[in-house]
């Protein structure tokens, strides 16, 4: 697995419609290639039905709470100004109010400043403005690999939800 995989079960769960690995990889700033290369992985290991492009849910919901943060630990790095992740970000901001700290994605672009987390995948910050289903479960997936127990657990409910729609 590679952490652009989760980036890409996490929108094939969220879109509706079937899209084509060019289509896909553009929206995501990836290649077609890359794309399809992450297709078969997930689909070896059981997160996306096989022969389809269709996710597995429970798999990839077993997955992101048991195995995600051991497999893509997070880093936390300096205060950076940047884009709000884990429990500063929605939906989980409205919920908990944390002790001030802020965590961030690194964005040149971002308005608040925070401790840093090294997202997934570089391309965490740019497909996250575009995609706000996308934003918020990768929110919440740095929730899991990064938060305390409340944190974790407000995170895997908010995700089961978002995955079983």
């Amino acid at each position: 697995m590679q952490s652009q995989d989760i980036i890409i079960a996490l929108k094939l769960a969220f879109d509706s419609e079937e899209l084509s690995y060019a289509k896909l990889g553009e929206k995501l700033g990836l290649s077609a290639s890359q794309v399809h290369a992450a297709v078969r992985r997930s689909e070896t290991a059981g997160l996306l039905l096989p022969g389809t492009r269709k996710v597995n849910r429970g798999a990839l919901i077993e997955f992101l709470v048991h195995g995600l943060k051991y497999v893509f630990p997070a880093q936390r790095g300096p205060v950076v100004r940047g884009m709000p992740t884990a429990h500063s970000a929605p939906p989980l901001n409205a919920t908990i109010v944390g002790d001030g700290s802020v965590l961030v994605w690194p964005d040149s672009e971002g308005v608040v400043r925070g401790e840093s987390i090294e997202p997934l995948h570089k391309i965490v910050p740019i497909v996250a403005k575009q995609d706000s289903a996308l934003y918020e479960s990768l929110a919440l997936v740095d929730a899991i690999r990064v938060g305390r127990a409340r944190e974790r657990k407000l995170a895997i409910k908010k995700l089961e939800a978002m995955l079983s729609q």
